[in-house]
């Protein structure tokens, strides 16, 4: 279908543009920006006076539950909920049950995303068998069944020997290892930061230091091994300060942060609130404002929602009985507006962490820009528009999330495709 996105205002971070002008999509692609080519007859015109036509929304962590935990949400649920948040590109952690440690699983998800024609998704390869961290999985089949890269989610190797001879494996074929620094034993049976706030309510810590040995870690074996490290939902100043540090030496790390930690910090468990209840924990107001200001300036590469649809059941017990997680698919796009508003950044600068920073830590590049052949991924929103985050409008079976009665900037209008309107609201 050809279609013309008239009148928008067009941000594509990749290209550092930001101007009114037509879009036009035909065959699944962006032919032309600006004047229309020749012989195009748009079938469809979407106005977008006032509205921003942006790159769509790449999230480097969303779970989608499927397989083994339909209870808690479905493909097609959080499908629905990617695409009221405009967000088309997925990377889904490896964390299901079984876990994506066999090519045929990775399969049967990549298959069954396509069937219902929504998002794109991009499995993350689990780094050991089961993610026990005991055996390396078969990294160079699972590439071919379409993993980009490969990670053990939450679930920390407590065996330095078997990361360093999957870091060695990964290094040799030039994959990307996606790692979580939790030192397992530090984290052991906590569920809040090791902090006043803790110590109040009487909530089990878990201390920086759980981040940052990890990290140290991680980063000493990727020098070893030369391996492409990605550090994921980094929680601390005192983190983001090793990360450089490792920069500074020359190694290639990135890292990213989730939306939960750049809002808010352990104060907002308030009473034991359970949605407040994530993997890491919030830390303090002091580690917020240093991970804001490293996202702002680009030293934290990338902003993700780590979508985990919890289960009501999950998150009625009591704060360290709950299950931690939060759905955050269809708030990145507010929360990130926020955050640019709050830092004081232009929305090419705030849109960036979540199109093409995004995408390059990836590895797309067919989508995450608006460049002419790009795939025509593309999210219209309302900058302007305030919208109340309550259970009734969220699309994700999952219902938990701290920012509940919240009123953020920003609604989607729609949002495409492969040039197929997948969301839209008139």
């Amino acid at each position: 279908m050809n279609i013309l996105i008239s009148n928008g205002r067009v941000i594509d971070p990749a290209n550092r543009s930001d101007a009114v002008q037509n879009v036009y999509v035909s065959g699944g692609k962006i032919v032309a920006l600006g004047q229309a080519p020749d012989g195009f007859v748009a079938e469809r015109t979407i106005d977008a006076s006032g509205l921003v036509v942006a790159p769509g929304f790449i999230d480097l962590a969303a779970r989608l539950r499927e397989p083994g935990f339909e209870y808690r949400a479905t493909l097609e649920s959080e499908m629905e909920a990617a695409m009221a948040g405009g967000v088309t590109s997925l990377a889904i952690p490896p964390d299901t049950d079984p876990a994506l440690d066999e090519p045929g699983l990775v399969e049967m998800l990549t298959y069954r995303a396509k069937k219902l024609n929504r998002a794109h998704i991009y499995p993350v390869g689990a780094l050991t068998i089961g993610l026990k961290g005991e055996r390396l999985s078969e990294m160079a089949e699972l590439v071919e069944a379409g993993c980009v890269a490969f990670s053990q989610a939450n679930v920390p190797i407590v065996d330095n020997a078997v990361l360093m001879r999957a870091l060695q494996y990964a290094a040799t074929f030039d994959f990307r290892v996606w790692l979580q620094p939790l030192a397992p034993f530090l984290s052991r049976g906590g569920n809040a930061h090791d902090g006043e706030v803790a110590t109040r309510m009487g909530l089990a810590g878990i201390p920086v230091a759980a981040e940052t040995v990890a990290l140290f870690t991680y980063l000493e074996l990727a020098k070893i091994t030369g391996a492409r490290l990605h550090i994921t939902r980094l929680s601390s100043a005192a983190g983001l300060a090793l990360i450089e540090q490792a920069r500074a030496e020359g190694m290639d790390v990135t890292c990213d942060v989730s939306i939960n930690h750049v809002h808010l910090c352990d104060m907002d468990i308030g009473y034991f609130d359970s949605n407040c209840h994530l993997i890491p924990p919030l830390r303090s107001q002091r580690d917020r404002e240093a991970l804001c200001r490293g996202l702002a300036e680009g030293r934290v590469n990338a902003l993700c929602s780590d979508h985990t649809p919890v289960d009501d059941d999950g998150k009625q017990a009591p704060f360290s009985e709950s299950e931690p997680g939060a759905t955050g698919l269809e708030l990145l796009l507010p929360l990130t507006l926020k955050w640019a508003e709050r830092a004081g950044l232009s929305l090419l600068d705030g849109l960036a962490r979540i199109t093409s920073d995004a995408a390059r830590i990836v590895g797309i590049t067919k989508a995450g820009h608006l460049a002419v052949g790009a795939r025509a991924d593309i999210c219209v929103f309302d900058p302007d528009t305030h919208v109340t985050v309550t259970r009734d409008n969220l699309r994700s079976q999952g219902k938990n999330t701290p920012f509940l009665g919240m009123e953020l900037p920003g609604k989607v209008r729609y949002t495409l495709v492969e040039g197929q309107v997948m969301y839209a609201v008139d």
